[in-house]
C-alpha cells in the first residue's frame, strides 16, 4: 500500500510514522484473528461451533437415521405392501366356496302339489392338479420380492439420510467460515475507511477492500441459502417439513473412507436387493410355468342333495303312496379337449424368459453404475487428499508470507486480501472434496441405491426428487 504525506496538509513525519504504525497494528490484529480463525475452522473441530442459535446438544447422524426410518412414509408403505402380499398368499389357497340351494320340478300349475319334486342341494368343486398349492407358491414368490423392496427401501432411506447429512455438515462448515471471513472483511473495511479520511490510506486500496467486503457477504448469504436447502431436503426425507437447521456432530477429515473396489463389488453382486429381486423373479416365472402346465387338470365337479317327490308311486291304485324322500348325487370333470391352456403356457414361458435375462440386465447396470461411481469417488478422495497435503498448506503459506512482508513493509494489503480470499477458496474447494468423498462413499457401500421418496417397488415419482443425487445434479 502507498503511504504519501500530503502537500497540503503538511503533516509532520513522526505523525505520518505513527499512523502508519496504528495502521500496521490494526490490520495485524486482524491477520491474527484471522489466523486464529482458520485454525479453528470445522474441518478441524471435533464439535462444530456453528453460528446456530439453540443449546441443544449437536445432531448425530444416527439421529438422523433413527428419525427417518420413523417418519418417511415410503417405509410404511413397503410394509404395508408385504402386509398384502401375505394377503394374497392366503386368499391363493383357499377352496371355492361351495353352493347350496333349492330345486323344484314338475311344479304343474293346476295341481301343484300332486308331482311336484323339491330338493334341497350343495355343489362344490375341488381344483385338481395341485393348482391350489401352486398358486400360493407364486404369491409366496411375490412376497418375497415385496420383502427385498422394503429392504432396498430401507437402504435408499439411510443412504439419503448420510448424503444428506455430510452435505449439511459441509454446508454447516462453509457458513462458519464465510461468516468469519465476512467479519474479518468488514472491519478491514472499517479500519481502512479511517486510515483514508486522514490520509494513510489510497483510495483504490479502500474501494477493493470494500468490494472484497460485499463479495465476502455474498458469499454469506450464499452459503445460508446452500445450508437450509439442504436441510429441507433432509426434513423431507425425514418425514418432517418444519425441521430447523441444527448443529451437526461430526469430522469430514477425519477417517475418510479407503474402499477396495473387489470386496465392493463381490458385495454389491452377491447382497444388492435389486439383484435379489430379479432373481427370485425367475422361481416366480417358474412357479407360474408350472401353474399353467397344471391349469389342463380338470377340476372335479361334485353335487349332492336331499328333498321329497309327491309323484304316486302307482297311479290306477287308489290312495297309493307317495315316492317321498329321495337323494340325488351328480359327479363331472371338465374335459380339457379343446382347451388346454397353451397360450398361458406360452405365456408362462416367455416371462420367464424375460424374468432370466431381467437378472442379466440388473447385474449389468449394476456393474456400469459401480464403475461411475466408484471412478467419482476415487476423483473425490485424489482431490481431498491433494488439497489436504498440498494445496491447503501451500495457501497457507503465501498468505502467512504476504502477511509478513506486509508487516515489513514490503507488501500492500490488497496482497494480503488477495492471498486470503485465495485461501478460503481453497479451503471451501477442500470441504467440497470431503463432502463429495463422503456421500460417494455412503452409495458404494449402500448398494448404490438413491431415491428415498420414490414409491417402493420401482415405481417413479414426476419431477425431481430431492433426495435422489441424480435430480440434484
Amino acid at each position: 500500500m502507498h503511504f504519501f504525506v500530503s502537500r497540503a496538509a503538511r503533516i509532520s513525519r513522526k505523525p505520518f510514522i505513527w499512523l502508519r504504525a496504528l495502521f500496521v497494528l490494526l490490520v495485524l490484529l486482524q491477520n491474527t484473528g484471522l489466523q486464529q480463525t482458520l485454525a479453528q475452522t470445522p474441518v478441524a473441530s471435533s464439535v462444530q461451533r456453528s453460528s446456530l442459535q439453540g443449546t441443544n446438544p449437536p445432531t448425530t447422524l444416527a439421529d438422523l437415521e433413527r428419525l427417518a426410518l420413523e417418519g418417511n412414509p415410503t417405509l410404511a408403505q413397503a410394509e404395508a405392501a408385504i402386509r398384502a402380499a401375505e394377503g394374497r398368499r392366503v386368499q391363493a389357497g383357499l377352496m371355492p366356496n361351495p353352493i347350496i340351494g333349492y330345486a323344484g320340478e314338475e311344479l304343474a300349475f293346476r295341481a301343484i302339489g300332486e308331482k311336484s319334486e323339491h330338493l334341497g342341494f350343495i355343489e362344490q368343486t375341488f381344483p385338481l392338479g395341485g393348482k391350489l398349492s401352486k398358486s400360493r407358491a407364486i404369491v409366496a414368490l411375490e412376497k418375497n420380492q415385496t420383502e427385498q423392496d422394503a429392504a432396498a427401501q430401507k437402504q435408499r432411506i439411510l443412504n439419503a439420510v448420510r448424503v444428506l447429512f455430510y452435505q449439511a455438515l459441509g454446508a454447516q462448515e462453509l457458513v462458519e467460515v464465510r461468516t468469519q471471513l465476512a467479519k474479518l472483511a468488514r472491519d478491514a473495511v472499517k479500519t481502512t475507511s479511517e486510515l483514508f479520511n486522514v490520509g494513510q490510506a489510497d483510495r483504490p486500496d479502500a474501494a477493493q477492500i470494500r468490494i472484497e467486503a460485499e463479495r465476502a457477504e455474498l458469499d454469506l448469504i450464499m452459503a445460508e441459502n446452500e445450508r437450509d436447502q439442504v436441510w429441507q431436503e433432509l426434513g423431507a426425507v425425514i418425514g418432517n417439513p418444519f425441521l430447523k437447521p441444527t448443529r451437526l456432530m461430526g469430522e469430514l477429515d477425519k477417517g475418510l473412507p479407503v474402499l477396495n473396489q473387489e470386496e465392493l463389488l463381490t458385495n454389491l453382486l452377491s447382497n444388492s436387493p435389486e439383484l435379489k429381486r430379479a432373481k427370485v423373479g425367475v422361481e416366480r416365472a417358474k412357479a407360474s410355468l408350472t401353474r399353467a402346465k397344471a391349469e389342463v387338470a380338470p377340476d372335479l365337479f361334485v353335487r349332492g342333495g336331499l328333498g321329497y317327490n309327491r309323484e304316486l308311486l302307482e297311479k290306477e291304485i287308489p290312495n297309493a303312496r307317495r315316492t317321498g324322500p329321495e337323494a340325488s348325487v351328480e359327479v363331472g370333470l371338465r374335459i380339457p379337449l379343446w382347451n388346454r391352456n397353451q397360450g398361458g403356457i406360452a405365456t408362462a414361458n416367455a416371462e420367464m424368459d424375460m424374468a432370466e435375462r431381467e437378472v442379466r440386465r440388473v447385474e449389468l447396470l449394476l456393474r456400469a453404475r459401480f464403475a461411475s461411481s466408484y471412478r467419482t469417488y476415487l476423483n473425490a478422495l485424489r482431490v481431498a487428499t491433494q488439497y489436504e497435503k498440498q494445496i491447503v498448506p501451500q495457501a497457507q503459506s503465501a498468505y502467512d508470507l504476504y502477511r509478513t512482508n506486509f508487516r515489513a513493509m514490503a507488501a500492500a494489503y490488497p496482497q494480503v486480501l488477495i492471498a486470503q480470499r485465495t485461501l478460503f477458496q481453497v479451503r471451501v474447494e477442500y470441504v467440497q472434496a470431503l463432502v463429495n468423498t463422503w456421500q460417494n462413499a455412503v452409495l458404494l457401500r449402500g448398494y448404490l441405491l438413491n431415491g428415498a421418496l420414490d414409491a417402493p417397488g420401482g415405481m417413479t415419482m414426476e419431477g425431481g426428487n430431492p433426495a435422489n443425487a441424480d435430480d440434484r445434479e
